[in-house]
């Protein structure tokens, strides 16, 4: 079974205008609605792909509760918290179609407990070996910044595999205990090492190194430049970017993660796990939304070929 972690799932606003003007009214274009968070991004985008998840979080208040009512519609099994106070946070991204420039808006998100964090914890530790555990994306301010190291001692030695889609200290303070997947893009896993990736060949090098750190499989993703697998079978897997119009980076990284985690469990093949990765991320970078499966099938056919 796959779960995944949502510590700050989010309700996204999505507004497109021609420019956005400061200080002044601002008439959109189009204005859409979209239940977010990695993990969520996550779950939906390997739902596409016919594997199967629950989608594990916190949720508050009536976005939150419209929130799990959403991700069940969509075939997702949505196992949240219930938060006593506050709610789910509205995030709004701005799309300016004259310049294709991306402004965002996060809020903080609710106060998550220590007791609603022990709940948590607790689920994880029901989690059997052969289980997946996807952990994305960053934490609130209310949760400790070790919580994803605390997730990964209490599993170590379960046989449970450990994917991490996370930056900074979050993802370095977990390499220790071996996970089976990080995926960082090519500025996190730059500023990770203290080093520059301009190419494919300095992609390689990051990611052998993290592979040394403790990770079994890293992947380092440079958008439109492709990526770099550094598989735990000790070969390095290149891959490129199919062609296509980025129009979104909303979610690519996160249907990278979940295409590759699809691709592995239905091949047990890294190359193979890769294209999956590289056409879901693709699929949704080339879409207003998250990827869909004619577009997934079209891109994989090209990258396969």
């Amino acid at each position: 079974m796959i779960y995944t972690v949502t510590f700050n799932p989010a309700v996204d606003y999505v507004l497109r205008l021609p420019s956005l003007n400061g200080g002044s009214v601002n008439r959109t274009t189009s204005e859409k609605i979209c239940w977010g968070g990695k993990g969520i991004n996550v779950s939906y985008v390997l739902k596409m792909l016919g594997t199967e998840s629950t989608a594990w979080g916190f949720a508050a208040g009536f976005t939150g509760a419209a929130l799990t009512e959403a991700v069940k519609e969509m075939g997702i099994s949505a196992d949240f918290i219930t938060l006593d106070e506050g709610f789910t946070r509205i995030c709004v991204k701005l799309f300016e179609t004259d310049s294709a420039r991306e402004t965002e808006i996060n809020p903080g998100g609710p106060v998550i407990s220590s007791e609603a964090i022990d709940k948590l914890l607790k689920k994880t530790d029901t989690l059997k070996s052969g289980d997946v555990l996807i952990l994305a994306g960053s934490v609130p301010k209310s949760v400790p910044e070790d919580i994803y190291e605390t997730i990964c001692r209490r599993l170590e030695n379960s046989g449970v595999l450990i994917a991490a889609d996370a930056s900074g200290s979050l993802l370095t303070k977990l390499l220790k205990y071996k996970p089976f997947l990080i995926k960082p893009n090519h500025h996190e896993a730059s500023e990770l090492l203290g080093c520059q990736i301009y190419n494919a060949d300095q992609a390689e090098a990051c990611a052998l190194r993290l592979r040394v750190m403790g990770a079994s499989n890293v992947i380092v993703s440079m958008a439109e430049n492709g990526s770099v697998l550094a598989a735990e079978d000790a070969n390095v897997y290149r891959i490129g970017a199919p062609k296509g119009t980025a129009v979104n980076s909303v979610g690519a990284g996160d249907s990278m993660l979940a295409g590759f985690i699809a691709g592995y469990i239905n091949t047990k093949n890294y190359e193979t796990a890769l294209k999956w990765g590289t056409a879901a991320g693709s699929a949704t970078a080339f879409s207003a939304g998250l990827a869909d499966r004619p577009t997934f099938d079209r891109l994989l056919k090209e990258i396969s070929e």
